[in-house]
Order: C-alpha cells, then sequence, then structure tokens
C-alpha cells in the first residue's frame, strides 16, 4: 500500500498508542538501512551521515552504530547544533563509538537530514547540508542512501534545494511521493524497511510496490521434470535482428522454460542455429499461424521481427489462444488495429517502453500511473510500462511498481530479455500478472549483480549481462533480500 503523509503520521500515532516506541521504531529501521547498504557495498568503506534534529536522523545514526561494528569508517555531518536535537536521536548519537576517519571506498552517505513533516524548500542550515550531500555523489562518487525520503521531497513537489539519492529506503509504508513521475530522479532505487508496529489505514492506496515479500517464488518439487517447466516459443529475429531472438531465448532458458524453441524466418535459421546458447531449438518458418494447432504453454512475440510480417502478427495474436508476450515489433503491427485488443481469447502482456504505449494509446498529458490505468480500463490486458520505475497492471488486480533496476539498463535488448524471462514464468504456469511482476522484478536485481559480482559498470552494462545474473536474482528473490 502506498500512504500520504497525513497517512503514515496517523499509522505512527495508532503505534505509539498501542505500546510501541518510538526509539523501537527507529531501532529496526536502522539497522535495515544498513543492510541495504551491505546487499549494495558487501566490503567495509567510509560513511558520512548527515543527520538532522528528527527521527530521520535517529535512523541513520543507528545504521551508522551497525556500521561501525562492521568495520566501516565513519563521519558523522551533523546539520544543527547537539543541543538542538531531539531527544531521541541525541541518545542514538551518543551511542555511535569512536571512529578512525580515512579515505575508504565505498563512499557511502547517509541522508536523514529531513522527514515527512517539513513543509517549503528547505532553508539554512539544511539547505547547505544538502548541497554538501549532492556535492559528494557529483564529484567523489558516493551512494547516497535516503531514510524514508530524499530530504527536500515532499508531496507534490520536488524542494528547492533536493537530495539526489542512489536509493531511498521507505519506512514501514512508502509514501505516495516516492512514486510520483517527478520523483524519479530523486528517489532512485527503491526499498521498503520492515516496521510491523505500522498498519496502513483501510483506505489507503492499493497498489503495490514490488518487494520478495509481495512476490511469491516456491521450490520445485523435486521430482519436476521439463515438461512440466513449459514449453515456450520465442517469435523473434529477422535478418537484420538476430541479436534480439537470441537475447529472448536465452533469457527465456535461464528463467526456467522447460523447453524454449526460437521460430525465425527461413532465411536467417543458419546464422541463429549456430549462434544460440545450445539449450534454445531453432525451427525455421514461413507462418507463424502454423504454430496455433499445435500445443504450446507460452508465446513471446515481437523482438528483432521488423515490419514485413505485420498482418500475419495481428492475426496470430486475434486467433491464439495461448498466453502471449507482446513486444516491440508486434506491438508495433497492433499500433494499426488496436482494436484487436478489445476482445482478446487468451491472456495478453503487453511490454511496451513509453514510445510504443504512445503509438497505441496516446499519452495525452497523463502521468505514467494514470495513463496505464486508463488503458488497462479500456482493454482486457496486462500491462508492463517500461521505465525507470516500471508499472505493471490490468483491470483485476492493483497496480504495482517496481522496485528494482539502476539507469545502466537504459541500452538495447533490456526489453528482449524482460520478454524471454515473462513468457518463461507463464510457460512454468504462473498467472500473468504475476509472471510480469516477477520478471521485472527479477531482470532489475539481476542488473544490480551484474555490477555488483562482475566489476560492471552502469556504462559497460549489457542485456547478456543481466543474462548471465538472472540466477543470482532469483536467488536473491528467495533469499529475500531488499
Amino acid at each position: 500500500m502506498i500512504l500520504s503523509t497525513a497517512q503514515m503520521l496517523d499509522a505512527e500515532a495508532k503505534a505509539f498508542a498501542e505500546g510501541h516506541t518510538a526509539e523501537e521504531l527507529m531501532e529496526q529501521a536502522g539497522w535495515q538501512l544498513a543492510a541495504l547498504v551491505r546487499q549494495f557495498h558487501p566490503s567495509p568503506g567510509t560513511c558520512r551521515v548527515f543527520f538532522g534534529k528528527g527521527h530521520n536522523g535517529g535512523d541513520v545514526l543507528v545504521a551508522a552504530r551497525h556500521l561501525a561494528a562492521e568495520g566501516w569508517m565513519i563521519t558523522l555531518e551533523p546539520v544543527f547544533p547537539e543541543a538542538a536535537l531531539s531527544p531521541l536521536t541525541a541518545i542514538q548519537l551518543s551511542r555511535i563509538p569512536p571512529s578512525s576517519i580515512g579515505r575508504v571506498r565505498p563512499l557511502v552517505v547517509l541522508d536523514g537530514i529531513l522527514g515527512i513533516g517539513t513543509q517549503g524548500d528547505p532553508r539554512e542550515p539544511v539547505a547547505s547540508a544538502i548541497h554538501r550531500v549532492n556535492h559528494l555523489r557529483e564529484h567523489k562518487a558516493a551512494w547516497v542512501l535516503a531514510a524514508d525520503l530524499p530530504s527536500g521531497l515532499r508531496e507534490g513537489t520536488v524542494g528547492n534545494p533536493c537530495v539526489k539519492a542512489d536509493a531511498t529506503m521507505a519506512m514501514g509504508f512508502v509514501k505516495s511521493c516516492l512514486v510520483a513521475d517527478h520523483a524519479t530522479d530523486f528517489v532512485g532505487r527503491l526499498a521498503l524497511a520492515d516496521l510491523p508496529a505500522l498498519r496502513a489505514p483501510t483506505e489507503s492506496d492499493s497498489a503495490e510496490i514490488l518487494t520478495p515479500k509481495i512476490l511469491s517464488l516456491p521450490p520445485r518439487s523435486f521430482d519436476r521434470h521439463k515438461g512440466l517447466c513449459g514449453r515456450v516459443a520465442i517469435l523473434a529475429g529477422s535478418r537484420c535482428y538476430p541479436g534480439a531472438a537470441r537475447l529472448c531465448s536465452a533469457a527465456a532458458v535461464k528463467a526456467g522454460a522447460g523447453l524454449v524453441t526460437l521460430v525465425v524466418p527461413p532465411d536467417c535459421v543458419a546464422p541463429l542455429s549456430s549462434s544460440v546458447i545450445p539449450e534454445v531449438m531453432v525451427r525455421p518458418l514461413d507462418d507463424f499461424r502454423v504454430l496455433l494447432n499445435e500445443k504450446w504453454d507460452a508465446f513471446g512475440i515481437g523482438p528483432g521481427l521488423g515490419r514485413e510480417r505485420d498482418e500475419m502478427i495481428c492475426d496470430f495474436l486475434r486467433l491464439c489462444s495461448v498466453p502471449c508476450v507482446v513486444d516491440a515489433d508486434a506491438l508495433n503491427a497492433l499500433a494499426g488495429q488496436v482494436h484487436l485488443l478489445e476482445e482478446t481469447i487468451a491472456p495478453r502482456l503487453l511490454t511496451p517502453h513509453p514510445l510504443e504505449l504512445e503509438r497505441l494509446y496516446p499519452r495525452r498529458n497523463r502521468d505514467r500511473r494514470q495513463w496505464l490505468a486508463d488503458f488497462i480500463s479500456r482493454y482486457p490486458v496486462t500491462l508492463l510500462l517500461k521505465g525507470a520505475r516500471t508499472l505493471v497492471g490490468n483491470n483485476k488486480t492493483p497496480i504495482s511498481f517496481n522496485t528494482t533496476g539502476h539507469p545502466g539498463m537504459a541500452s538495447g535488448g533490456m526489453g528482449d530479455v524482460l520478454t524471454g524471462v515473462s513468457a518463461a514464468l507463464i510457460g512454468q504456469g504462473r498467472d500473468i500478472v504475476e509472471s510480469a511482476q516477477l520478471a521485472a522484478w527479477v531482470c532489475g536485481r539481476a542488473a544490480e549483480l551484474a555490477i555488483l559480482d562482475n566489476m560492471v559498470s552502469q556504462e559497460s552494462l549489457t542485456a547478456s549481462d543481466v543474462i548471465n545474473s538472472l540466477g543470482g536474482a532469483f536467488r536473491d528473490l528467495r533469499a529475500g533480500v531488499f
């Protein structure tokens, strides 16, 4: 659920009335902040802690105490004199052990300057502290983690100045300002700290935030075999775009499909047969409609197909009684016949980026969430709207916001991987919405792991790197990382 500032303050007040203490919540929040730092920076480094006088400051001081115990060098950056701190924040400050200060990488900055109750643009000395945080990120390669929300962000607007965070850990519930379109570049990667004492009011926003606590990936039964893991056909590729077919089919294999067949035009079967991974079967076929009379569990259609077969693609999607993931050139084919989506005979997952959705359904100044909501209210399909904060929804389930990923995914081939993963999950018998949610989270987490594990940077990340890290992402989902 997503809460407004007023709803969050009310949830806290009710928790305190039931006997929970601010210190209890602070200790839980700070421990999870430290855990998120370790998730992205397993080796201890230097942590600079910017804290204000309120309880957000106490949260980051608790995190600093845990990091110091694990060998991190801590630099305290108080925004106000100690005498101005709230009593509980002052207590947490006194618990920070003496720490030797040095220049050790990684450099992490904790932002606990402002909380949810602030009004108006930040004034001094807060404004200068925010500028220092942003300077460290911009010029010293600091990784900035905001506690609850980036200082300066509030409902309806971004303050001037505002912290630009690489990650934000919301406490208990995500606040509505964190998922607004204008906030994405300031919030960064979104994580959620579990504070069991806080309960959402019944009238709160029902949208979901995708975390391992929401998503489900039960272990496979021991007697499972490939016939039970889905027969998946990937309809992708052409002479001009063979790479899309290779990426999509490989991702379907790595996401657990039992049998993956890549269906391609006869004129490109030879180069693709020799370049796909060995687990992928390649089948030449002039007319996709032949597949309609065969047994399949899921189709992924569109990556690299080109525009020469638009009519065939539309006929296939109109007649196919099997769940389909529709992407790339299949979406472009539908743009001229979008009415075909008004009545579908089997589940359809559409995975457009904004330009592809614009061709299907013009945005007309709507925010991303409203754009998706209006589309799924008109067409009985599941829509995954790609972007820095991927959205998933259909007209039967709450809209969900993905949390994983980073700007390194802004490169060619990432959508092909997502299509393959989505088709594989659907082929294994999962609900189409659940499959879309899982695919979005897993692909984003795989992109994070590629940087953590393989000495890859955001600039050098490739779609192949994401495929190679899918296994770790599935493990992390089961392990319940943030």
